[in-house]
This record gives structure tokens, sequence and C-alpha cells, in this order.
């Protein structure tokens, strides 16, 4: 007993008031639920010290309702596409989706500065500490450069024509130079990379990070199987001549999956029309090859496109690392983690709140490369710190949830 005494007293001297001292009714560590009032140590710059027992804490510990939590991470945004935001109807289907986009994208350069400006401040004040932003082009470039966010830039290309496969690449390793660290060439989607891209930058994933949309709709798959689908009417409203293109016979995913083969990570993001079949394939697929594979699914977005849910079940059936993006405005109502894991939750109640929470935190800064430093309350990081209220954690429930950035 004495010397329980004594490492107590000597705990209370070591957390001084140069310390704060954060204690909530739950706290969540990015991977875990704490909630026998554990008391959360940081640095008044909110670098973490410690998580220990209150009669270890010392005094003035600041008490806050509901959940404390580290910084959301976004997976998956187009944050050059905020200037789009409510222009595009809802429900249109992927293909007229994209046609709206390759329409409406480029406006005066001053609106799209000021909509990226706002959309980033969107995202801070909703609890975002890190995003994997798709860059097709420069004009996130400046904020970029003064943010308070964690970026991972992915440089995105495409051409499904095999005669521009060159030149897009180039334009891709030209905008690639430009940007900071961390940072990889990726392929936008497979419907629109031809071979002869492929084979281009494949050698640039080597040790990367790598994202693709997939499975975004059931064309994609009917394209590959069998040279069907909405992707042809695609094509030719964009006077792209489809000749050249021989269906694989077999699911876009597992045609172009051995094109990560060097990849140190994946990031699929949607699969909101991925099968059972694909789902397993794909994990045993990345443990073949000692791959980390991250599922970004971006709920909203799906159900404003194309009014459908991923296959959140099957994924977690299936072993894949779930994490959580927003996409842009285009496609969404919001830049919020936390709606995301509500419109989960809301389809999908059986998921514990616990996994839900790992997916916006630990699992989203695991797919980014980031984890040393954000996604839990490790000592000596600097995750961000969020207070959850409205959560109701015996009922699995957020559907009231709100968040505040507190530090």
């Amino acid at each position: 007993m004495l010397k329980t005494i004594e490492n107590t007293e000597l705990s209370c001297l070591k957390y001084t008031a140069l310390y704060q001292k954060l204690q909530a009714d739950f706290l969540f560590t990015g991977k875990d639920w704490l909630h026998n009032g554990e008391v959360l140590i940081t640095l008044p710059d909110g670098t973490i010290e410690a998580i220990v027992a209150e009669a270890d804490a010392g005094e003035a510990i600041q008490k806050i309702e509901g959940v404390l939590c580290p910084g959301f991470v976004n997976t998956h945004c187009h944050l050059e596409l905020s200037h789009l935001k409510g222009t595009i109807p809802m429900h249109t289907g992927l293909v007229n989706f994209v046609l709206e986009i390759i329409t409406k994208r480029f406006v005066e350069p001053e609106a799209i500065e000021q909509a990226i400006v706002a959309a980033e401040a969107e995202m801070l004040r909703n609890g975002i500490v890190a995003v994997g932003d798709i860059c097709n082009t420069d004009h996130t470039l400046a904020q970029k450069q003064q943010s308070a966010l964690h970026y991972y830039n992915f440089i995105e290309t495409s051409g499904w024509l095999p005669a521009i496969a060159t030149k897009r690449f180039e334009q891709a390793k030209n905008l690639w130079q430009q940007f900071s660290m961390p940072k990889s060439i990726v392929p936008h989607a497979p419907y629109s990379i031809s071979t002869v891209l492929w084979q281009k930058i494949a050698p640039q994933f080597s040790g990367n990070v790598i994202t693709m949309h997939n499975q975004e709709t059931p064309a994609e798959d009917a394209l590959f199987r069998n040279g069907t689908g909405e992707f042809l009417r695609m094509y030719r409203q964009m006077q792209i001549d489809n000749g050249f293109f021989i269906p694989s016979g077999k699911s876009s995913l597992q045609t172009v999956a051995p094109y990560f083969n060097n990849a140190s990570a994946v990031v699929l993001v949607h699969n909101t029309f991925s099968t059972k079949d694909d789902l397993m394939w794909i994990q045993q697929w990345a443990q073949q090859y000692n791959k980390q594979l991250f599922a970004a699914i971006c709920i909203n977005a799906n159900l404003y496109i194309e009014q459908q849910v991923p296959p959140v079940s099957d994924m977690i059936d299936a072993g894949i690392a779930i994490t959580i993006g927003t996409d842009s405005l285009a496609s969404n109502h919001s830049l919020s983690v936390l709606d995301e894991i509500t419109t989960i939750n809301q389809y999908f109640p059986k998921v514990p709140l616990s996994n839900l929470l790992e997916w916006a935190t630990h699992n989203g800064a695991r797919a980014l490369g980031m984890e040393n430093n954000l996604g839990t309350f490790m000592p000596h990081t600097k995750p961000g710190i969020l207070q959850l209220k409205g959560i109701d954690v015996q009922c699995n429930s957020i559907k009231n949830a709100q968040v505040k950035r507190l530090m």
C-alpha cells in the first residue's frame, strides 16, 4: 500500500499545472474505450503525455461532457471540387455525375480559391486533422502551403485512349513536382486508365500509398466482364473511340489489382458495388503480396450519386480495414467524418461505435502512413483532441452527435 501511495504522490507531483488534464464520461484512444475515469494528460500544444488514473492525475482536472477522441482522418476528398457544391443534381448515377463534373469543374479561379478556403475551414471545424486529397490541378496548392491540416496529396491521372498516355503521364509528373510530401501518382479508376497508361504509372507505385476509385457503379464490372454498360455511352458523349478495348472477362478490380503489386498500401475508395467474392479475393491478394489494404467508405456520396450504400458488412467479413472519406462537395452536403459515420450507424446499426471511431481515427492514419503522429492518444504524438457530445455509447447510437475541436 505504501508503494502505491508513493507512486500516486509522485504522479501528482509530475503532472503539475504545466499540463492540461482532461476527463470525460468516455475516452476513446483510437483503438479502445476507456470508461473508468481515466485522465488524458497533454502539453498545452496538444502533445499527448499520458493516460492515467484519476488518482494519479493531480489537481485541476477539466471535466468534459461526452467522449474524448483523437482527431478524425478523412482518407478521401477532392478539395479542388469544393466550388461545385450544390451544382450537380442528386441521384443521377455515376456516368451522368462524371459528365457533369467534366462540364462544370472549370470556373473563375477566384471562385475556386474561395471555395477551397471555406471547405478546409469546414473540415477543421468538424474535427478533421488529416486528409487524403485527390489532386488533378494545382488549385489547392496555395492553401495547403499555409494549412493546419496534414495532407497526403494523391496526384490523380486518367486517360482512356492509349494515344494520350504519354501526355497524361508527363502532366501527372509535373504536377507531382509542385506538391509537398507525402504524395503519390495514382490512377483515377479502372474505366479511365488505358493499359498503356497503367504501364507508365505502375512503376511510380513502388513503396507508396496508392488510392483508386473502385466499383462505384455496376457499369464498371459490366465494362470489364463483357464490354457492355453505361460507360459506353459516356465514351460516346466524350467522343472517345472505344474500339481498342478488349474486356478481360473478370471484374474491374481483379483486372487491375496486379498493377499494385509494388505499392506499400492500397486504399480502395467507394467499393459501392463490390461483391463478396471480390472483397475476399482482394484481401487474399493483399495477404499474398504483403500489402496494407484499406477500403475507404464515402457513404453519403454513394447515396448522393447512386442511392446505394456500400457493402460494409461484407468488408468486415472479408477482414478488410475500413477508413472514412467525405468525397467532394460536388457529391456531398458536408465535409464531415462525423456525418459519414453517423450515416453508417443509421444503415448498419450493429457495427460497434468503437469500430466506427477506429475507422475514423487510427485506421485512417494508418492508411495515409501517418500513424506515428495521428490517430491515437499515444504518448509524444499530437493527434488532435475532439469532444463528441450526444453519443449514446450504451445504445450504440450517434444520431445526435456533435463534434468540437479542443486541441
